[in-house]
């Protein structure tokens, strides 16, 4: 009965798919599983991690958001600007509050119009995107911020540990903010599994309706996701700094398709609904290992495009397939019953 219910599972089938591309970059590059490249893996997945974490939450509640890169860009220049500008000398974790609260209050915009206007989160989304580039680019001025503020650059040169590949000589480090990411996936978890609210995202993104009537109030759970994303956002526009090492305008670009896709490749059901945090993060990290490894597999970096776009059309293809199977036990259920109670 156990190994019927892991066949049914998404998780399953994805473990199954990363497990045999690690094997076969292995075999062709002997690469894969060295210190540095498994260092270097995980590095890469802590922002589209991060970001992936909080869209999770949107689109199980069955909608979507396609601002988020932009409320990180907008939030990753004003506040690195600001502490050059007053060269701020304190604790680098002001910088992740305020970035969370501008994030906040960003987000908090893209929730209140959708509870409010009632129109598709993807037309709203689209439209709030463009302002905060707007503000950016015209307002901030901003393009490139080459040296940091003191506490931005003392944390992109700390780091947990490193670790050198003895056939290669190359070396990778790890850095702090991979602990960003995993106390923003225990905390999606906890919410998700444990708590009213976390059911209460699930509902909604299944019926509405269905989710009003048994008393969740379905205006403030859109707000929720949306604020709560604008907040992970703002966060993770300053971790890239600190990953990085500096401010750049296009750090962001085409982030919303590439995250859209890792969290449906994991399990999340397009329309709602449906989907988990492993699901999620099994997902990113099928994308990162695709972009990362294509040149150890000898396919120029720039195909890695055409593999997003690919893995993009298999998620939604296979969301939609499951939504149809779905439908389908729900029909013949009903047909089974109305035959039940004629007879």
């Amino acid at each position: 009965m156990k190994g019927r219910n892991l066949l049914k599972k998404n998780e399953f089938y994805i473990t199954v798919i990363i497990i045999v591309l690690a094997c076969i970059i292995q075999v062709i590059s002997g690469q894969f599983f060295t210190s540095n490249n498994l260092v270097d893996l995980l590095r890469s997945m802590i922002v589209p991690g991060m970001m992936a974490a909080g869209l999770f939450m949107v689109i199980v509640s069955g909608n979507i958001d396609v601002s988020f890169p932009y409320t990180a860009m907008l939030c990753m220049f004003a506040v690195t600007k600001w502490f050059s500008v007053i060269d701020y000398q304190g604790p680098v974790f002001l910088a992740f509050l305020i970035a969370g609260v501008i994030g906040m209050v960003l987000g908090l915009l893209n929730g209140v119009l959708a509870a409010w206007l009632k129109l598709p989160t993807l037309i709203i989304t689209l439209g709030t995107c463009t302002i905060f580039l707007g503000i950016t680019q015209g307002v901030l001025q901003s393009s490139v911020i080459s040296v940091l503020p003191v506490p931005m650059a003392k944390m992109v040169t700390t780091n947990l540990f490193s670790v050198v590949n003895g056939e290669t000589g190359l070396g990778s480090s790890m850095p702090v903010s991979i602990l960003f990411l995993a106390a923003i996936y225990l905390i999606v978890g906890f919410i998700m599994k444990y708590t009213m609210l976390g059911r209460g995202i699930y509902a909604v993104g299944g019926d509405p309706v269905a989710a009003e009537r048994a008393g969740f109030n379905v205006s403030f759970i859109r707000i929720f996701v949306f604020t709560f994303m604008g907040a992970i956002g703002g966060i993770t526009g300053i971790t890239q700094v600190t990953v990085s090492g500096m401010c750049q305008i296009n750090f962001f670009d085409g982030y919303e398709m590439t995250i859209i896709a890792a969290v449906v490749l994991g399990g999340a059901n397009i329309a709602g609904g449906s989907g988990s945090v492993i699901g999620t993060f099994l997902g990113v990290l099928l994308m990162k290992m695709i972009s990362n490894n294509l040149i150890l597999l000898g396919i120029p970096t720039n195909w890695s495009k055409f593999m997003t776009g690919i893995l993009i059309i298999a998620g939604v293809s296979m969301s939609s397939y499951k939504s149809v199977l779905a439908k389908r036990r729900i029909a013949s259920n009903i047909l089974e019953n109305g035959h039940k109670e004629e007879a």
